[in-house]
């Protein structure tokens, strides 16, 4: 199992070969989701990723290298590095949940997920980013005010995302219910929940630890830009 572990060091690689294989696009030394459901990518090789970087910016202007530095050519740059906990969940998560959640399953839906999030997390959730696995909501009189789901995926992991509350419906417990919603949907796969969230982010770290989560390490989300105009 120590094996199984050990990819999440390199989680979008072993993401993009195993489960989201369908969803990868393959250059030297570096692999990458294909924009339209990620902004993200995983090298292999440190040599030879600016190639494949360089080629992904024609692709897209605005993505995430997780994991190690890249090394980098002279068509894009590090706009900033996100450091965040990759924490991991062993058991079932103990709360009483009385939210009415609803699978996210419509075109209509979908729509609504994309706007809630980069609403609240702009940058991350892309256009098909709901169809890269189970998204969950909870609504209030017709309207989206909180959701989760799974993103990347390998065949023994799977990642909890898109952990967003509406602002005027925050602090109300909403976060916790999908959480333990989407973690026991993962659990019953025999898959393992993991998630990542921002070193600064206080606030949702105690909420994570509180639920069960443990800090597996810290891993960088590097943001790179396209300098061509």
């Amino acid at each position: 199992m120590q094996k199984e572990e050990n990819k999440l060091d390199n989680v979008v690689l072993h993401s993009l070969l195993e489960t989201h294989k369908k969803y990868a696009i393959e250059y030297e030394g570096i692999t990458f989701y294909n924009p339209t459901y990620c902004p993200f990518g995983g090298f292999t090789s440190t040599e030879k990723n600016h190639i494949g970087i360089d080629q992904y910016a024609t692709l897209s202007d605005d993505f995430f290298i997780v994991g190690q530095k890249p090394k980098l050519g002279n068509k894009v740059y590090i706009e900033k590095e996100l450091v965040c906990n990759q924490m991991v969940l062993s058991k079932p998560i103990e709360l009483e949940s009385n939210a009415e959640i609803t699978p996210i399953k419509t075109s209509t839906q979908k729509e609504e997920v994309f706007h809630l999030v980069n609403m609240v997390q702009p940058g991350y959730f892309r256009k098909k980013t709901s169809d890269l696995g189970t998204y969950f909501g909870i609504y209030i009189n017709g309207y989206l005010i909180s959701v989760c789901g799974e993103r990347m995926q390998m065949n023994k992991y799977t990642e909890i995302s898109a952990v967003v509350t509406h602002p005027k419906h925050s602090r109300k417990g909403y976060a916790k219910q999908l959480i333990k919603h989407t973690s026991d949907h993962i659990l019953s796969k025999n898959k393992i929940p993991f998630l990542h969230v921002a070193e600064t982010n206080s606030l949702a770290l105690k909420l994570y630890e509180k639920l069960g989560f443990k800090t597996r390490r810290k891993i960088s989300f590097w943001n790179i830009k396209s300098n061509q105009i």
